[in-house]
């Protein structure tokens, strides 16, 4: 906890530089949050109250771009990102029992969420482009296809192997 409380603060650091840059700038709000969705990680109600704070921005706007944009997090992603594609190709192919596999090897998480340890957020995605692999997964970029749901536990156990 007390590694996570520095890294943020490390973290607002790098974002005062950030907001110093686009502070005045027409069109800078939108800049400044997408800086700190990739140095804190997420855009949560701390993080955007930080920003309403130093660009003098109401917080209901930052809020509703934040909700807006689905690049932001409203919550910390975990370090491994698994995308499961539920596009018609991959759903009609078996998706679903894949997704219902990798909830249950991780732990029960729901799809928008990250599991308690910190390593892995599920997301349900339409198309991942890989719709001749059906179903398909990305983990953090690598795809996975022509799954089953007996393949998931290995691939789960190679990341939690990596830490």
């Amino acid at each position: 906890m007390a590694n996570e409380k520095s890294a943020r603060t490390e973290g607002y650091k790098q974002l005062d530089e950030v907001i110093r840059q686009w502070k005045d700038k027409p069109g800078g709000l939108l800049p400044v949050m997408q800086q700190a969705q990739d140095i804190i990680g997420c855009v949560d109600a701390e993080v955007q109250q930080y920003i309403s704070d130093a660009m003098n921005v109401p917080v209901a706007e930052i809020y509703g771009i934040a909700t807006f944009y689905s690049l932001f997090s409203l919550e910390p992603k975990g370090k491994y990102a698994i995308g499961l594609c539920l596009g018609t190709a991959c759903y009609v192919k078996g998706a679903q029992l894949v997704l219902d596999e990798v909830q249950k090897i991780l732990g029960g998480v729901e799809v928008g969420k990250t599991t308690s340890d910190g390593m892995f957020t599920l997301d349900a995605t339409r198309c991942i482009g890989c719709c001749g692999l059906a179903p398909a997964m990305m983990i953090n970029g690598e795809v996975y296809g022509r799954l089953v749901p007996e393949d998931i536990p290995g691939i789960i156990e190679k990341y939690r192997q990596l830490g």
